[in-house]
């Protein structure tokens, strides 16, 4: 007879898209066992932005922005294009929440105290080692030498898997398609204090710089360039370190800011078009699925869905090959196209006519200031217009998420 399980199923990490994964499965009715090999909370390498999906993924979770002690909402997004002409591109007001910020060794801690709440058992501190597909099972090996037996499992390791590595199925040298680069800075007097930047610089292109508030006089700034092979970790630090020179950073940064701690750098993976979601018993999400928006960087709702989604499929059926083709399809239908269109548009901000041009055209009236800052902020899919089977009838009418709680849009102020 064989052993019992220890869970439906296994999750390995516990960041936002694993805590989605098994906040699904267990209010499914699932047994859903996290494992991390950190303790929460714990600081990860972010710019700390939620967009309007990423809100919209957190309230369906049911998720309390109120957890979050530094929960900042936004009003609005200033962007700065290569030529120095700066655009305010409001979000509707008193309809929800269209923006905010999130530190994320608050909100990762928050959202693993939900998953635990909803029912699944989440382990701290506990590495993965190693991990087989039994065919009718998985056996997921832990650094202190537990095995732990599952239905199935999900990868929500981030970038570098290292369940994809003990599956045999990590890309070699993978280094990811964008490198950034944030730091936490206080005393900020400056406009930075309240308002959300995002600023072109011509020789970031085709990425950006940005500088996005928190409570109490303090702000996430970084930049995030593509990985041409020309750019070298060495030159970065040089290049963070003239951007906080700038004019225009210092002015809204403010005379007595100050760098908090020191900075950190992280890769992007945005590949989502290309990369292999899962295989027999394992699914993958997040960073581990390379699901980040190729324009922006933006990864936290992507990472929400992709955990939703997986926690869905395996929730749905018993059948291993039918969870992986429902995932797969979730996918190929909501996250690859706007994937593509986001390849697409980022080939014209390579160029300063393409940043310049776009900003002038986004900020020429009331109508496209107003429904560009919601496009930017993921309220409807970048591919929406090309993807018939995902119109509905509000579109860019939608209120944001939270709108049954004003309140909310006075966090962090």
């Amino acid at each position: 007879m064989p052993a019992p399980l220890d869970a439906d199923v296994v999750i390995v990490g516990a960041g936002p898209s694993g805590a989605a994964a098994a906040i699904t499965l267990a209010r499914a009715g699932r047994r859903a066992l996290v494992i991390d090999k950190a303790a929460f909370p714990r600081d990860k390498c972010c710019g700390d932005g939620l967009t309007t999906s990423a809100l919209r993924h957190l309230e369906h979770l049911g998720f309390d922005p109120a957890t979050v002690p530094s929960f900042r909402t936004t009003e609005a997004a200033w962007v700065r294009s290569p030529s120095g002409r700066t655009v305010e591109f409001p979000f509707p007001a008193g309809r929800g929440v269209y923006g905010a910020v999130a530190p994320r060794r608050e909100l990762d801690a928050a959202l693993v105290a939900l998953a635990r709440s909803a029912g699944a058992e989440v382990r701290e501190g506990v590495a993965l080692a190693g991990a087989a597909d039994q065919g009718d099972h998985v056996v997921v090996t832990t650094a202190d030498g537990s095995e732990l037996r599952a239905g199935a499992v999900v990868g929500a390791d981030g970038m570098w898997s290292p369940l994809r590595k003990a599956l045999g199925l990590a890309t070699p040298g993978y280094l990811g398609e964008w490198h950034a680069f944030r730091q936490y800075v206080t005393n900020v007097t400056g406009d930075g204090a309240h308002r959300l930047w995002v600023w072109f610089e011509p020789d970031l292109l085709p990425g950006y710089a940005w500088s996005f508030p928190l409570p109490g006089g303090r702000a996430n700034v970084g930049f995030g360039v593509l990985r041409d092979g020309t750019r070298r970790v060495q030159d970065m630090k040089a290049e963070w370190a003239d951007l906080l020179e700038r004019p225009h950073v210092r002015a809204t940064l403010g005379p007595d800011a100050r760098l908090e701690d020191r900075h950190l750098a992280w890769p992007i993976p945005a590949r989502v078009d290309r990369v292999v979601p899962g295989r027999g018993r394992a699914l993958f999400v997040g960073d581990a699925v390379a699901a980040t928006d190729p324009m922006t960087g933006e990864g936290i709702g992507q990472a929400l869905f992709t955990g939703i989604a997986a926690g869905a499929a395996l929730a749905g059926t018993a059948s291993a090959p039918e969870a992986l083709r429902r995932y797969r399809a979730a996918i190929a239908r909501e996250l690859v196209p706007d994937h593509r269109m986001s390849l697409l548009l980022g080939r014209a901000l390579k160029h300063g006519w393409g940043a310049r041009g776009s900003v002038r055209v986004a900020g020429a009236t009331d109508w496209t200031r107003r429904n560009f800052g919601r496009w930017l902020f993921e309220d409807e899919p970048r591919a929406i217009a090309l993807t018939p089977g995902r119109w509905h009838r509000r579109f860019l009418d939608r209120d944001g998420a939270y709108a049954d709680r004003p309140e909310l849009l006075q966090m962090g102020r």
